[in-house]
């Protein structure tokens, strides 16, 4: 009987180690797809900002590093936007805004699998976890009966 049950033990601590590495996976792309979301909703935001400017208005243009220069807008309607691959095209202002809506569409649909997911994994970990408390409850108690 103990070995059933040590064997039941050992099998449920692999999969909780599995499960919490699923977890820590699926927590990782959550932070990449919340990441990119960030970086597309700023994206939008610094294009409808563009927008409302004219022809050699000037810009501070982030450089990275929380640095900046000093650009003149030449036509605030052209947009040279990523496609992916390191390949990028040039688009309206208005294309531009509704691909980077189309993606972050597509990202809000992304996290919310990503969140479902995790959400079962934490689920069967916490069942996991209540199971392995009983069997060392009954571990226990087998082998305090046995020494008396």
């Amino acid at each position: 009987m103990a070995s059933k049950v040590e064997e039941e033990f050992r099998r449920l601590s692999i999969e909780i180690r599995f499960f919490e590495e699923t977890a820590q996976a699926l927590q990782s792309r959550m932070n990449m797809v919340n990441a990119v979301i960030t970086d597309l909703t700023y994206a939008n935001t610094t294009l409808e900002g563009v927008e409302k400017n004219k022809v050699g208005s000037e810009l501070l243009v982030p450089v990275g590093g929380n640095s900046y220069i000093k650009a003149n807008i030449y036509d605030p309607d052209k947009v040279i936007v990523g496609i992916g691959a390191g390949v990028s095209v040039e688009k309206t202002s208005k294309d531009a805004k509704e691909t980077i809506k189309k993606r972050l569409e597509a990202l809000d649909k992304t996290k919310l699998s990503l969140q479902q997911r995790f959400g079962q994994v934490a689920q069967k970990i916490n069942e996991d976890r209540a199971k392995l408390d009983k069997l060392v409850a009954e571990l226990r108690q087998g082998k305090s009966s046995r020494n008396v």
